[in-house]
């Protein structure tokens, strides 16, 4: 033996890798335990890394296909610059892709077809031949909710602050006035202590007033209670001055007759919610509750206004828009496709006993019938 001492590699160094690498100290390290060859567990280590490699990128790549495909629309769509002059349906899209969440209109004649774009995003819209009504969510620190009235050409014509999250809107047959229902408190009308904002003006920007304001009666008695709470309204065909709502109070849900020149709301009818008069003004088309109250689920049913007979539809899923007219024997709701709340379809039913839903536009919420 010389002289020289032998030199030793720190023990820190063996178990970390340093000086002799990771491969040769994992290798080593593990043969010591499991008598496993150095270069066969190289192999198994470069195998597993390439393992988790392919892993990760299918996996990213699986999200970006998946990502790519939410994003191409399940409809044709276009943009648009005026509102068409044949009669057309007026929505909200809901279908993922180009124009998400804006105000869209499809030919009556052809409703499942293309879809035009507005370029206006809405949470609620509706429409005449003279204007369109948007209530949209702005958001931001704080989020805004405003509303928006625009002409044929989508020109912007006026607009204004919402006290809440949007909820109905209605235009009268005429486009003289629009009605506009939000959520100042809840969300829901179910919800426990829900409080709307229910405000009808002028397309010249007069405002009539918040409905909560008006004299609510029934039977010759004014209800004076401070949870009552208006929404939903609709306009009587050829009868400017006149609208049809809901009313409730201590659990109670009316039909009420609206007079915007004596600023009256009077009780006509019970049970009945979100109402929607039929083009020739004898009919309204209604959510029916199950429990009678807020609670529970709604289906759609008509109210004859001459002899107060009420027909429920054959729609056993529970509906939460405001119905609209297709013509003077079929409804038209829409329809959440799951529990999201980000997609919806438009369904249509006919008023007669007995019908069947139909499927009437796909990716679609909010409509308006224009002819």
């Amino acid at each position: 033996m010389s002289g020289r001492p032998r030199q030793m590699r720190p023990a820190r160094q063996e178990q970390t890798g340093d000086g002799g690498g990771p491969a040769e100290a994992s290798g080593h390290h593990l043969r010591s335990v499991a008598g496993v060859p150095r270069r066969i567990v190289a192999l198994l280590a470069v195998t597993l890394l390439a393992l988790a490699a392919a892993g990760a990128y299918a996996a990213t790549a699986f999200q970006e296909a998946r990502n790519s495909q939410a994003s191409v629309p399940a409809v044709q769509v276009a943009a648009a610059n005026a509102l068409p002059a044949e009669p057309f349906v007026m929505f909200r899209n809901t279908a993922a892709g180009r124009g998400y969440g804006e105000a869209a209109f499809a030919p009556l004649a052809n409703p499942s077809g293309e879809r035009f774009l507005s370029g206006h995003a809405c949470d609620r819209v509706y429409a005449t031949r003279q204007i369109v009504s948007c209530l949209a969510t702005q958001s931001g620190i704080p989020t805004r909710f405003e509303a928006g009235l625009f002409g044929p050409a989508l020109q912007p014509l006026q607009g204004w602050a919402l006290g809440g999250i949007p909820s109905r809107t209605r235009i009268s047959p005429d486009g003289d006035l629009v009605a506009s229902t939000v959520f100042v408190a809840g969300h829901s009308y179910a919800s426990a202590g829900f409080s709307t904002e229910t405000v009808i003006r002028g397309a010249d920007g007069t405002v009539h007033g918040n409905l909560e304001t008006f004299a609510l009666m029934s039977d010759g008695t004014r209800i004076k209670a401070t949870d009552r709470n208006i929404w939903g309204v609709t306009f009587v065909p050829g009868s400017p001055n006149d609208f049809y709502a809901t009313a409730s109070s201590q659990g109670n849900i009316w039909l009420v007759r609206g007079d915007l020149a004596e600023r009256t709301l009077t009780v006509v009818a019970s049970g009945v919610e979100c109402p929607s008069i039929s083009p020739d003004g004898k009919r309204i088309a209604f959510k029916k509750s199950d429990s009678g109250t807020l609670v529970g689920d709604r289906h759609p049913a008509v109210l004859d206004l001459a002899t107060g007979n009420v027909t429920v539809l054959d729609e056993q899923r529970n509906i939460d828009d405001q119905i609209e007219w297709l013509d003077g024997n079929t409804i038209l709701y829409g329809l959440p496709r799951d529990d999201t709340g980000q997609d919806s379809d438009i369904w249509s039913l006919s008023a007669r006993p007995g019908a069947t839903p139909e499927l009437f536009i796909e990716h679609a919420w909010s409509p308006a019938v224009v002819r």
